[in-house]
């Protein structure tokens, strides 16, 4: 059985949540519920995060892009 986290580590440092969020408050509340409070291992940014490192997290990527994460790690 895989434990889910409870919150990503990256949350108060996540520069798509801090800068780039600003605009879309109710956006960024449900996508922090969804992706950095309940599984971070569904979010597409901590997917490549976890295998490429943090320099290989394009700036745009949203939490929901799972396509392009996977593009991103092929």
């Amino acid at each position: 059985m895989v434990k889910k986290m409870s919150e990503c580590p990256r949350l108060k440092t996540c520069p798509f949540f801090n800068d780039k969020m600003a605009s879309m408050p109710s956006t960024a509340e449900l996508y922090k519920k969804k992706y950095c409070m309940t599984d971070c291992s569904k979010c597409a940014r901590y997917m490549v995060l976890k295998e490429k490192g943090m320099d290989m997290v394009p700036a745009d990527l949203f939490p929901n892009q799972y396509d392009r994460a996977k593009k991103l790690l092929s």
